[in-house]
């Protein structure tokens, strides 16, 4: 019996085992609304060119609306047998419409089609990325607004180093988010050409225009290479790789959610909203959403390397390896999706014990750099001596076993007889970070106005839409 798909070249049926490894109905079922957007579209450039007539493509048309609405409301049979989202709908168009289905299929291919279907798929996930995080920095920037003033103690090696504020290590994160909401709009610059009209590889003798079904499908312009719009999977690559860096970031934050909120640490807590407990310890807060949140970074990381290695040996055009395109990446945007939408609302819920926060800011002599630059400021001394003089100070403090702030003025002199009271002043953690009015610094008026701005430009990106 003859492959209905294939036409007369193929006599037999495939094996079961071909029929399981070829399928991919399952993955690109996911594709539905951009496949026949581009069938659509497709089909109307067929007809204002003469190659169908205007009632074929009236019907298709139809025939089209008609299976959306099916597969929306979940009433389409998808049939594993037909392979995939294209041989699926072009069946279906066949039963609603008859012979005139068939004429959809001129001066394409599925090389092209998957590549364009793929592509608006990405540019939807791209869009939808980007509007979660924005919301991710809205709630990042609230909070930082609230703890402008907040205390906390600043890390490098996981050790205290300078107190900071609260407000200000949440804004590194508005940042981060910003670069990465630029690499997304980054990627969908250069995806956004359309692959359709490329056929299988070597364009079509129809005389097509390419232009036009660009323009419908909102792509700037067509590939201008048939060899590479079927064969290039960069646009997945680089999307993927600009959601590993987010994921990277949003899994550092969740990180340090996981050791703020530890007993030990008690800089934060999460309300039952965002934690769990135990099955055998009753007393057990689990802060499980940040801990998933580190994790599904790996599915995201994995991905991206998988259609690397995928892609690496392939050479022109089209490979049925590209098949394995979909469903890694499918599965890390929406990992990301998850990610972003679970730390946004851990920010809104976390509150930090700022008593804890303050106490904690100045252990561990965080403020010696401010004594440092307090003997460069007003002694004039040159920074490496002032660096080995603090050094000299802290240590009489770490052998009196107290902080820097209680040791007596004596005791400084001693290493250093210039020191005067006023020096004392410098020590507080409150007068650390308010000294710290440099651009980009953790001063709290600079945290309240870099706080501000992102709102401002914030509420002007919602306005636009």
């Amino acid at each position: 019996m003859s492959n209905k798909m294939w036409g007369g070249r193929f006599t037999e049926r495939p094996d079961a085992i071909m029929e399981e490894i070829n399928v991919s109905i399952d993955v690109d079922r996911h594709l539905y609304a951009q496949d026949i957007a581009a069938s659509k579209a497709h089909a109307a450039m067929l007809a204002a060119q003469g190659i169908i007539t205007a009632n074929d493509a009236k019907n298709i048309g139809k025939g089209l609306d008609t299976i959306l609405s099916e597969i929306a409301k979940g009433s389409f049979d998808f049939k594993r047998a037909l392979e995939d989202i294209h041989m699926n709908v072009e069946s279906r168009l066949g039963e609603l419409i008859g012979p005139a289905s068939g004429r959809l299929h001129t001066a394409r291919s599925r090389n092209d089609q998957v590549a364009t279907d793929f592509r608006l798929y990405v540019r939807d996930v791209i869009d939808q990325t980007d509007a979660a995080l924005a919301a991710f920095q809205y709630a990042l920037v609230e909070r930082a607004l609230e703890h402008a003033g907040t205390v906390m103690p600043g890390f490098t090696h996981l050790q205290t180093a300078q107190p900071v504020t609260f407000g200000h290590h949440l804004l590194a994160y508005v940042e981060m988010a910003g670069r990465d909401r630029g690499r997304f709009a980054d990627a969908r610059k250069r995806l956004n050409e359309s692959p359709l009209g490329a056929a299988a590889l070597a364009g079509t003798s129809f005389p097509i225009d390419r232009h036009a079904t660009a323009k419908a499908l909102g792509f700037d312009r067509p590939m201008a290479n048939s060899l590479d719009a079927v064969s290039d999977r960069d646009f997945v690559l680089e999307t993927l790789s600009a959601a590993a860096i987010a994921s990277v970031h949003l899994s550092r934050f969740a990180e340090e959610i996981v050791i703020w909120t530890s007993p030990l640490v008690g800089l934060v807590r999460l309300s039952d909203k965002f934690t769990s407990g135990s099955s055998i310890m009753p007393q057990k807060r689990n802060p499980d959403a940040a801990e998933l949140v580190r994790a599904k970074t790996g599915r995201v990381i994995g991905a991206l390397t998988a259609l690397l290695i995928v892609m690496k040996g392939l050479p022109l055009a089209y490979q049925k390896d590209m098949q394995e395109d979909k469903q890694g990446a499918m599965e890390a945007f929406s990992a990301l999706s998850l990610a972003i939408r679970a730390m946004t609302g851990m920010v809104l819920d976390l509150v930090p014990d700022q008593a804890r926060m303050k106490l904690a800011a100045g252990e561990g002599y965080a403020t010696a750099t401010d004594l440092a630059d307090w003997l460069v400021r007003t002694l004039k001394m040159p920074f490496r001596d002032a660096h080995h003089v603090t050094g000299r100070i802290v240590a009489e403090a770490s052998k009196a076993g107290i902080a820097l702030h209680e040791l007596s003025l004596q005791a400084m002199q001693a290493v250093e007889p210039r020191i005067t009271r006023d020096a004392l002043a410098v020590l507080s953690v409150e007068s650390s970070v308010k000294s710290r009015t440099s651009f980009g610094g953790t001063a709290p008026k600079n945290v309240l106005a870099q706080a501000k701005a992102w709102l401002k430009r914030l509420e002007k990106e919602r306005k636009l839409g």
